[in-house]
């Protein structure tokens, strides 16, 4: 319904009221009108057939997210199940998904090469992937957090890549897996530096301006003098990084 507001014609005040140019209908005649040229506006975003689909998430913002809400540094247990919860749920609207692996704030679906959801239309495929995650992630927040409030929504944006080969597909998921371990190796070592070696921030920064591939250098420096126990790779074993679900084709 549109509300009408007074209009000043020529020094007078004239109330009017919009009435509707237009009925709303449910026959299928609605289509089969002069306004239907609009749809020639919108575009073949159709995937490629026999190909993976994949759709990626990451969260938007979630640094501020995580400092907000208290997260445990450098990882912490309740956001990776929740991410995991969340992305079970995804999963079990979307048969046609046949794994999901995520770090962090992201998480990676993948679409089995013969799925015809949406018909592979890009564009739905991305949207329902991205809203059934945000809102489960809501959703399931208490279940993680008890009684810690959510202070905000959180939001997530999404991509859609095809891989036409396996080869493909495993390399994608293997380079997303050697993003997640190399940056773990750093964030461990960086907090480890923080919490318990009284560094700030820009020192531990500083202290570890070697490339990230020699992190566990610095580990094996700053074990000893910290008290930290174990190698690095019994700190966070990759089973605690990541979480990795598999669906039944």
């Amino acid at each position: 319904m549109l509300i009408g507001k007074a209009c000043r014609f020529v020094g007078r005040v004239r109330p009017f009221v919009v009435t509707p140019s237009a009925c709303f209908f449910t026959s299928s005649n609605m289509a089969k009108s002069k306004f239907e040229y609009v749809r020639n506006f919108e575009t073949d975003d159709t995937c490629l057939r026999n190909c993976y689909i994949v759709v990626r998430l990451d969260g938007r913002n979630f640094h501020k997210f995580a400092e907000q809400h208290k997260f445990t540094k450098p990882n912490d247990n309740r956001a990776l199940g929740l991410m995991s919860r969340s992305a079970h749920s995804v999963m079990e609207e979307l048969e046609d998904i046949v794994i999901a692996y995520g770090q962090s704030d992201e998480f990676s679906f993948v679409f089995k090469r013969t799925s015809t959801w949406f018909k592979r239309r890009a564009s739905k495929l991305m949207t329902h992937v991205t809203s059934q995650f945000s809102s489960s992630y809501v959703f399931y927040w208490r279940e993680f957090f008890g009684d810690q409030p959510l202070l905000f929504p959180p939001s997530f944006d999404g991509r859609v890549v095809l891989y036409p080969s396996n080869r493909n597909l495993r390399d994608y998921l293997s380079w997303r897996q050697a993003d997640c371990h190399i940056n773990n190796l750093y964030n461990t070592v960086f907090w480890t530096l923080v919490q318990k070696g009284g560094l700030t921030t820009v020192q531990a920064e500083d202290r570890l301006k070697l490339p990230l591939t020699d992190t566990a250098v610095h580990w094996k420096s700053v074990r000893p003098p910290l008290g930290c126990e174990g190698n690095l790779d019994d700190v966070m074993t990759a089973d605690e990084l990541w979480k990795c679900s598999f669906w039944p084709t």
